[in-house]
């Protein structure tokens, strides 16, 4: 029992939190987790500080002059008392009360002026820090969210941040007052008695080896609380995002085993970070206690042989007070510190995160776009070791309408996401309209390009603000307009509020097949040369089908389409099928071409059928 009760302070943290074998190391024989470089986070906060260099600097100036001004007060109070033992007093006394009276009240009014002023810069710089991180995060490449959970990235732009936000509004100031504290309490009390001094520093040997002690311990703790918190806000975005699969399949016992696991990590690393910091103010208080009975003792003996006067004792016991105070309030704020630094650290490990491929120097934008596309032998593998897509070519008119067609992980998505510059080939090349796509700016090309998808996302807002998505500069006719030649308008009407009906996140009170509509009518407004269709029709109801069909048909009319459908029979009138297996172009053709070519596309054909005659 002793020995469980004292494993974790004689380790960092507790191996069952950070995943750490039996041995305390990995599979590479070093430890998993390791404190990163936090003067560098404390420099990158700075640079954002240091953007309001002039309100930091009448910050500074107060909290210096406060700083200055509560040295003052209790040596005042010192010279009072060996002026009354001497003798004085009168109106010495009423001057003196006025002085201290006056010196408290500026101590006041500039500990609040730098408040006022540290709470605005602060606000200023976490706005600043949290606009950049969003912003680039918009930069970064898909596969960046493809292997992160929403819910932790997210985590980083709300939790993380406000812990950043937190101790730039509370501790910062505190922090640099107790310093200079500090170091004016120092001063004077050495031009008062070196020897008392000397006697007071005693303690500070035992301050330094506790507070060593116990931050190497807790630093990597906060560290750890603040990514166990990521992991649990990912997962709590992902049960409910998947809410109804859950209930569908009745998983609700195991998503709540899920919580309670990553909740007790939460709660156990929060608690040894703030069991073990929790000792700092305890250490600081027994040590202050000590440095009093050394004054008081010491100083007595001192005054006695008339060494010392009373007063200078009173001064040394308050500034002795004073000196281990900002300790104490280091001390204290130490906890906010380390898990603000370890917020900031996961903030700033986004920001360095590479962004998107920049566009080429030379990369153009594009005036307008017919709509030719080719493949010219391209390969591309999300991971190196295995090529997703081999050496695929092939060519498409302006205006033709392409379906894509073979098993799941064919390479379908990925033929697309190359030709939308979502990734790039890794070799080969895809051109549009004769021009490589590399050389044409991601934003213009994408500006040609419109997408159906099967999951159809729509934004909180009206239904009106969704369907204008697709071209911001539309008109409300336009709009409305989309809306007829998609078979959109006729459920729009019916639902109160009509076009102005505000829709919730993800377009929840409305059925899949209208989101489809709003959909297509947002691509109609976009009015694109290039239009990619992605099971668009899949899991409707037939009349609903039908009246999405009659608005993909005007889509598609003049438009070069790519079509990717598993229901071979929604693609028969495409222009061309490609069949894709395996990350090869097997065949090309029409439907009545490939069915007499007796191939594979034939094959997934009579399938299909059979499975539609069971």
């Amino acid at each position: 029992m002793l020995k469980a009760l004292i494993e974790p302070f004689r380790n960092p943290y507790p191996r069952h939190l950070t995943g750490e074998s039996v041995s305390g190391k990995g599979d590479t024989g070093k430890p998993k987790t390791k404190v990163q470089n936090w003067s560098s986070t404390l420099r990158r906060v700075w640079s954002y500080l240091a953007l309001r260099k002039g309100k930091l600097m009448l910050v500074l100036l107060m909290v210096v002059l406060s700083s200055a001004l509560a040295l003052l007060g209790p040596y005042l109070i010192g010279v009072a008392v060996d002026d009354y033992l001497e003798g004085g007093g009168g109106q010495d006394w009423v001057y003196f009360l006025i002085g201290l009276a006056v010196v408290y009240t500026l101590f006041s009014l500039t500990s609040w002026l730098q408040n006022i002023w540290m709470i605005e810069i602060s606000q200023e710089t976490i706005y600043r820090l949290r606009f950049d991180l969003f912003s680039h995060l918009h930069k970064l490449p898909i596969p960046f969210f493809g292997k992160r959970q929403q819910g932790e990235i997210m985590s980083r732009v709300t939790n993380d941040i406000e812990n950043v936000s937190s101790t730039l509004n509370s501790s910062a100031i505190q922090i640099f007052s107790s310093v200079l504290t500090l170091i004016g309490t120092v001063t004077v009390m050495l031009l008062l008695s070196p020897l008392l001094t000397l006697l007071t520093f005693t303690v500070v040997p035992l301050m330094a080896l506790g507070m060593r002690w116990i931050t190497r311990r807790t630093g990597p703790l906060f560290k750890q609380r603040q990514r166990n918190l990521g992991e649990l806000n990912g997962y709590i975005e992902e049960t409910l995002s998947g809410q109804r699969m859950i209930k569908a399949f009745s998983q609700e016992d195991r998503a709540i085993r899920g919580f309670q696991e990553r909740n007790e990590r939460i709660r156990l690393s929060g608690f040894w970070a703030l069991t073990i910091s929790g000792f700092i103010p305890k250490l600081m208080n027994a040590l202050n206690n000590m440095s009093f009975a050394i004054i008081a003792g010491i100083g007595g003996i001192l005054a006695i042989r008339g060494a010392i006067t009373v007063g200078i004792i009173i001064i040394f016991v308050e500034y002795a007070r004073q000196f281990t105070r900002p300790l104490n309030d280091l001390a204290n704020q130490w906890n906010t510190l380390l898990s603000a630094i370890a917020g900031a650290e996961r903030v700033f490990e986004v920001m360095d995160e590479p962004e998107e491929s920049s566009d080429e120097q030379a990369a153009v934008e594009l005036k307008q776009m017919d709509g030719a596309i080719a493949f010219e032998q391209v390969s591309f593998g999300y991971d190196n070791n295995r090529p997703t897509l081999n050496g695929i070519s092939f060519k498409v008119k302006p205006g033709e309408m392409i379906a894509l067609v073979g098993p799941t992980g064919a390479g379908k998505t990925t033929l697309i996401q190359l030709l939308s510059r979502f990734y790039d080939a890794d070799s080969g090349r895809v051109t549009v309209d004769g021009r490589d796509i590399r050389s044409i700016k991601r934003e213009s090309l994408r500006s040609y390009m419109a997408f159906v998808l099967q999951d159809t996302f729509l934004f909180k807002g009206t239904i009106r603000e969704n369907i204008r998505f697709g071209r911001l500069d539309a008109t409300d006719e336009e709009v409305e307009q989309a809306a007829r030649l998609a078979n959109a308008e006729p459920f729009i009407l019916r639902m109160k509020g009509g076009y102005d009906k505000v829709l919730d996140i993800g377009g929840s009170g409305i059925s899949q097949g209208q989101k489809q509509l709003l959909a297509i009518a947002r691509a109609i407004l976009a009015n694109p040369s290039i239009l990619v269709l992605d099971e668009a029709t899949s899991s409707i109801d037939t009349v609903t089908e039908i009246k999405i069909q009659e608005g993909l048909e005007r889509l598609m009319e003049g438009r070069t389409s790519f079509v990717i459908a598993h229901r071979l029979n929604t693609i028969r009138s495409a222009d061309r099928i490609l069949v894709l297996k395996d990350g090869r172009l097997l065949e090309q053709g029409s439907h009545d071409e490939l069915l007499r070519q007796n191939g594979f596309y034939r094959d997934l054909y009579a399938s299909q059928l059979r499975k539609m005659a069971l």
